[in-house]
């Protein structure tokens, strides 16, 4: 999995409920042809919601969609690929506006 492009947000919770900050980013994923989630002429993003708190950051959600149909995909990441992401996410959070 190679992530292409991303957009990154800052969530507002105007209730206050959340404890910490939420980010939402969308990364632009390619995934080579022998991968499960390969489906030719389909583009993939993976939507991740990075929570920071005290405690640090961390995932607490993503899920994998068509690109040109929006479409939730059931599949998840490997273990390797979920740190992979993690560390992207907490390299970008911080550009959200």
């Amino acid at each position: 999995m190679k992530i292409t492009s991303y957009e990154v947000d800052k969530i507002n919770d105007p209730t206050g409920i959340m404890l910490g900050d939420r980010y939402e980013l969308f990364l632009g994923i390619e995934v080579p042809e022998d991968d499960e989630l390969y489906e030719e002429g389909v583009s993939l993003d993976l939507r991740v919601i990075l929570a920071v708190d005290e405690a640090g950051e961390r995932i607490v959600q993503y899920h994998f969609m068509n690109r040109n149909s929006a479409a939730v995909l059931d599949f998840g990441l490997e273990e390797e690929e979920e740190a992979e992401v993690l560390a992207f996410c907490k390299e970008h959070y911080k550009e959200a506006m």
